[in-house]
């Protein structure tokens, strides 16, 4: 049974009614963030029930060391962390002497709402205290996407049956630990703490990286909206905490609060010795503004993220809800600005997978960024990966690779590889095709071929090679083979002859000597500077291109399907839905032995294929192996059912797609995996984008145009996307009668439609 607390509404993620047991859950579903910090829905006052306390700042992380029961030569020697950064949003706070903690008195009307549209968490209840005061709360939250160091916290309390002594305890807090720490070891050394005023630092630095940062408060306090222009009255402080004491005494009926400004100054961003007199010039700014225009600002900068990136759908709120928490989390992971980050799997929810970059950003996130933000943006993304080559080379070198081979890491902060699973730190060589892909579909899309000559062919070099001496000669099959891998599908390991790894191998290969060519032709002095640096010939690249003419499929004649990988046919083909519901998920309920002896899919292997490479594949192929593979596949992985609701749209299985649609928009807000408080799944939310603009729109780039096949799901009356192609943007309106396009800009475009080619006039409606 999937969770159904959370109200459908088409703009907001709400909740209403007090239960501890969601408290968890909702600390993910209500994160917010702004790209360079971001934290879970904790609650401000203190808590004596079940939370996980999470904050968290863009890039900063901590290299753990690895726990492993056998040590392996190769392993990476740490694992990396993204760190439960120091807590500024704390407010600890008495009435008439009794502790504020929802745990222990009695709540009544509690609700929350993330408003999406203006990026506002709220939070409001009535209290009743255990000595009898009653009292209403409202607390607004949020991270500015102005001044992005930068939090704003608005608390307000109204004693509703007597007068009421409060006092507010906020507090900055360093001395904080990891959920997920190997060692339960600290991360954070303490380094200073300083006041000024209302103001609080507190300096502190990561053991090991070494990342400096200031995380700052400043405080006022007001009654019916009038600063009281209070001192604290108490300082307590230790080495890694201050708390400041601020009490007032407040008549019935009226409602005081504290406005509480907090956040970090970080040594990526500026010199060590200014820490603390940047976030005094943070704080400065943010008085200047005040709450209100602050707020207003916050709401006007969303407005320009929706203005290109939100999908409308007309006639499901559930679905609407779905898409725009999607896109909203995605946003407010990753905005482009800042080339040394990336898109972890958690974002700013949780710590689960290290909060490092995975294939996921190549595979799924890229699309989503080229399209509703300017390619800059996805450059940024390919830069990232270009800026760790080296790192790529090395890590392939601890493998026992040569002459410049590169194996990208699975998992990475800094391009060293810091996954802690041998059958994925070693084995899933197929992210390497990600990223190899990931550069094709980005000139495809943006039409820059300047990326290749610049920077992407020695990246595309470095791949082909580690493909070339990846592959394996057998003699036996008289084709080159590769072996000990695991694909997409991580409920087989250690497999020889994934289809999906070597479909992808013989790609890179084939695509990196067309881009050699290409680059010798049209870019002569790139060309030259790229073979001297690569200590790269002809004849080496000869040698690739035998590997990519012999490489082995697996196929089955019986089925007329490539197999996921040699012996797949001799697993007990028993078919999900034959399968018992209470052994699901699979994952949770089944030892790791007994899954990867059955047939049962994680996410789509060959399907995945077949995704990124449907024009080497005819519609029929599709369906027969779509047909065959979607009854094995269990979804367990967020990044799965996208996949197949793009897949099952262009079959025109709608009813399929729709299904699919639902459960990768509503993952977290629903909870199908039963583990939404571990954080929300950023990167598969780019693939929800996918399944609709490419699913039911089937946006598709052939030949440097457009082209749509527009299909709508019966339970929708419509729904509209904009994209930005080529610095062109498109809005895309399709109901049961029509599809409808707009262009902004002067210039016309051409554009496909089933096929058949229209001009989109600027500024005019096209409606077909």
């Amino acid at each position: 049974m999937n969770q159904d607390y959370i109200k459908p509404d088409n703009w907001s993620i709400i909740e209403e009614g007090w239960d501890a047991e969601r408290v968890k859950s909702s600390e993910s579903l209500f994160s917010i963030g702004n790209g360079a910090m971001g934290q879970r829905a904790n609650f401000e006052e203190s808590y004596s029930g079940e939370t996980f306390q999470g904050s968290y700042i863009a890039g900063i992380y901590y290299p753990d060391k690895t726990k492993v029961g056998w040590w392996k030569n190769g392993y990476p020697e740490y694992f990396a962390k993204v760190l439960n950064a120091p807590n500024w949003i704390g407010i600890n706070i008495e009435i008439n002497g009794e502790n504020l903690d929802l745990n222990t008195c009695e709540v009544k009307n509690f609700r929350r709402e993330l408003n999406m549209q203006k990026g506002l968490y709220n939070r409001s209840f009535k209290a009743v205290l255990k000595n009898g005061v009653e009292v209403s709360v409202d607390v607004s939250r949020f991270l500015s996407l102005d001044i992005d160091q930068a939090g704003f916290i608005d608390y307000k309390i109204t004693p509703l049956n007597a007068n009421a002594k409060i006092v507010y305890k906020p507090y900055i807090d360093a001395g904080v630990h990891n959920e997920d720490a190997n060692w339960d070891e600290k991360f954070w050394e303490p380094l200073e703490v300083q006041r000024h005023e209302n103001s609080a630092f507190v300096t502190a630095r990561t053991f090991k990286t070494h990342f400096h940062v200031a995380t700052f408060m400043h405080n006022t306090i007001l009654i019916n909206g009038v600063d009281q222009k209070l001192a604290t009255e108490n300082i307590e402080s230790s080495a890694d905490k201050i708390e400041f004491t601020y009490s007032v005494d407040v008549a019935q009926g009226e409602t005081t609060s504290i406005q509480k400004i907090g956040g970090y100054a970080v040594s990526l961003n500026h010199a060590e010795s200014e820490l603390v007199s940047a976030a005094k010039s943070v704080i400065k700014t943010a008085l200047s503004k005040g709450f209100e225009q602050l707020l207003s600002d916050q709401s006007s900068a969303w407005a320009k993220i929706w203005e290109m990136s939100d999908i409308t759908i007309d006639g499901d709120v559930k679905a609407q809800q779905g898409i725009r928490f999607n896109i909203f989390q995605l946003n407010q992971t990753y905005l482009g600005k800042d080339s040394r980050l990336n898109i972890g799997p958690k974002g700013f929810t949780g710590e689960k997978y290290g909060g490092s970059t995975y294939w996921d950003t190549e595979a799924y996130c890229i699309p989503f960024y080229m399209a509703t933000k300017d390619q800059e943006v996805a450059r940024n993304l390919l830069t990232y990966r270009y800026n760790h080559l080296q790192k790529a080379i090395e890590n392939a070198e601890k493998l026992g690779f040569i002459n410049g081979a590169a194996l990208y890491p699975m998992v990475t902060m800094n391009g060293e590889e810091c996954h802690n699973e041998w059958e994925i730190t070693f084995e899933e060589i197929h992210r390497n095709g990600a990223i190899a892909f990931a550069i094709f579909n980005y000139t495809r899309y943006t039409g820059d071929y300047s990326y290749i000559p610049e920077k992407g062919l020695e990246v595309l070099i470095a791949i082909s090679r580690f493909w070339h001496q990846r592959a394996t000669f057998s003699t036996q099959k008289n084709q080159y083979v590769i072996l000990g891998v695991t694909g997409p599908n991580e409920y087989e390991n250690n497999v020889n002859n994934n289809f999906y790894t070597n479909y992808l191998a013989q790609w890179c290969i084939n695509y990196t000597a067309g881009q050699i060519t290409k680059v010798k032709a049209d870019y002569p002095s790139d060309y030259e500077r790229i073979m001297s640096k690569a200590n790269l010939d002809e004849f080496e690249v000869s040698l690739w291109q035998k590997v990519a003419d012999k490489m082995y499929l697996p196929f089955s004649e019986e089925h007329q399907v490539y197999l996921q990988q040699d012996g797949f046919l001799d697993k007990d083909l028993v078919k999900v839905t034959d399968l018992d519901r209470s052994q699901r998920p699979i994952n949770q309920k089944w030892s790791w032995d007994r899954i990867l002896r059955s047939p049962y899919i994680k996410q789509a292997d060959v399907l995945q294929g077949f995704y990124f490479f449907e024009d080497q594949f005819t519609l029929e192929e599709l369906e027969r192996h779509f047909d065959f593979y979607e009854p094995f596949t269990v979804h367990e992985s967020s990044l799965s059912p996208c996949v197949h609701s793009i897949q099952a749209a262009v079959l025109g299985k709608m009813d399929m797609a729709y299904t699919f649609y639902l459960r990768t928009s509503r993952l977290d807000l629903d909870d199908y995996n039963k583990e939404v408080e571990e954080g929300c799944h950023i990167t598969s939310m780019a693939g929800t984008w996918m399944s609709i603009v490419e699913g039911f729109g089937g946006m598709r780039v052939k030949n440097d145009k457009l082209h749509f096949t527009p299909r709508l799901p019966e339970q929708w009356k419509g729904y509209s996307f904009k994209i930005n192609f080529r610095n062109q943007i498109l809005k895309v309106s399709v109901s049961h009668e029509q599809t409808e396009f707009s262009l902004e800009g002067h210039e016309n475009i051409e554009v496909y439609v089933n096929d058949k080619p229209i001009i989109v006039q600027a500024e005019k409606l096209t409606t077909i």
